[in-house]
């Protein structure tokens, strides 16, 4: 599945294309639509399958589409290594 096909905010899917990401892994295709529909969701796959992307990406968009006020805490994410929120972070 093509990130495209997932209606993400336009912003977004320019980004993604800026950095060359077309296609959904795994994960990602089956975790983004429950999430962008608002739903829990529980996901497990090894490391490099692009579980960060998986939950950031309708974090994002939902950041991008709505309004929110500007220099306020929007959204918290928390990981459990240190390691882990540098790459979160780049």
């Amino acid at each position: 599945m093509n990130f495209s096909e997932l209606h993400l905010n336009d912003r977004l899917l320019d980004a993604l294309e800026a950095m060359r990401f077309e296609q959904c892994t795994p994960i990602q295709e089956k975790s983004i639509p429950p999430l962008l529909e608002g739903k829990d969701l529980v996901g497990i796959a090894q490391t490099g399958t692009g579980k960060t992307a998986a939950y950031l990406l309708p974090i994002l968009n939902r950041l991008c589409s709505e309004h929110f006020e500007p220099n306020v805490i929007n959204c918290v994410i928390m990981v459990p290594t240190r390691e882990l929120a540098q790459q979160i972070d780049q």
